[in-house]
C-alpha cells in the first residue's frame, strides 16, 4: 500500500494533534473520542461515513455511559475502573497513531479495519463489530495487565472483577439501540421480526468475549516477566482477532495483504 493509503488524507494534521495527547482520565478519553469522531467524518471520499468512524461512534457512546456510571458512584472500585478505561483507550489511540506512520507496524487486529477506511462496500454494523473485536479480543487483556501493574494489584475475584462484569450491563443497555442505528430500513424490518433474539445473542457474545479477555489477561499476568512468552500470547491474540475481523468485514478479506 502507498503512503497516502495509510494516512488520513486532509485531516492528517488534526489526527496527529489529537493522538499526541496521552489521556490521564476518562473525561479526557471522551473528549478525544469526540474530537476523533469529528475528524474521521471528514475523511474523503464518503464524508461522515467510513468503517473507522462507525466504530469510533459506538466506542464513544459506550465510554460516555461508563463515565456517567463512574460519576454516579456505581462502581465498587472506581479507581480501578477509570484506570482500566484509560489504559484500554490508550491502545486504540496507539493503533491509530501507528497507522498514521507508514514506517510503523500496526497490529493485524486493527489493520483489517483501518485498511477498509475508504472502502465504500463495507457496511456500518460489521465495521463497528470489527472494531469492537479488535479492541476487546486484542487490546483489553493488555489493558487489564497494565492496570493491575500500575495499581499494584493482581487478577482475582472481588470488587474489581465485579466492576469489570458491570461493564457488560453498559453494553447490554446500549447495544440494541446502537445496532438499530446502523441498520437500513429493510434490515430494521428483519430486526423487528427477530424480536429480542438479536439482543440476547449479542449480549451473550459480549459476555463471553469479555470473559475470554479476562482469562487471556490472567495468562499474560502469569508470564509477565517472560518477554518471549508474552510475545507468543500477543501474537496469538493479534492473529485470532485479525481473522475474526476479516470474517466480520468480508469472507474474502486477508489481513496479510
Amino acid at each position: 500500500m502507498t503512503t497516502i493509503e495509510l494516512a488520513w488524507g486532509p485531516v492528517q494534521r488534526q489526527m496527529a494533534d489529537v493522538l499526541a495527547v496521552e489521556p490521564p482520565d476518562i473525561t479526557t478519553v471522551l473528549h478525544q473520542l469526540t474530537d476523533l469522531q469529528d475528524i474521521l467524518e471528514r475523511v474523503p471520499p464518503d464524508f461522515g461515513e467510513n468503517p473507522v468512524a462507525d466504530f469510533n461512534r459506538l466506542y464513544r457512546t459506550i465510554t460516555a455511559s461508563i463515565e456517567c456510571r463512574l460519576r454516579a458512584g456505581d462502581f465498587a472500585d472506581p479507581v480501578f475502573l477509570e484506570l482500566l478505561d484509560v489504559e484500554f483507550a490508550k491502545r486504540y489511540l496507539v493503533a491509530l497513531r501507528l497507522w498514521s506512520d507508514p514506517t510503523a507496524e500496526t497490529p493485524w487486529a486493527w489493520s483489517v479495519l483501518f485498511r477498509r477506511l475508504r472502502d465504500r462496500t463495507v457496511r456500518a454494523l460489521p465495521s463497528a463489530a470489527a472494531g469492537v473485536n479488535a479492541h476487546i479480543n486484542y487490546d483489553l487483556p493488555f489493558a487489564l495487565v497494565a492496570t493491575w501493574e500500575k495499581l499494584g494489584s493482581r487478577p482475582c475475584d472481588g470488587p474489581q472483577h465485579d466492576d469489570y462484569l458491570l461493564i457488560n450491563r453498559v453494553f447490554f443497555d446500549a447495544i440494541p439501540g446502537l445496532r438499530r442505528g446502523y441498520l437500513e430500513n429493510w434490515q430494521l424490518l428483519i430486526d423487528r421480526l427477530n424480536g429480542k433474539l438479536d439482543d440476547w445473542y449479542q449480549n451473550m457474545l459480549v459476555e463471553v468475549t469479555r470473559d475470554l479477555a479476562w482469562r487471556s489477561a490472567e495468562r499474560i499476568w502469569a508470564v509477565r516477566h517472560q518477554p518471549l512468552a508474552v510475545e507468543h500470547i500477543r501474537h496469538s491474540l493479534d492473529r485470532n482477532a485479525a481473522l475474526l475481523g476479516c470474517a466480520l468485514l468480508s469472507p474474502f478479506c486477508s489481513f496479510l495483504q
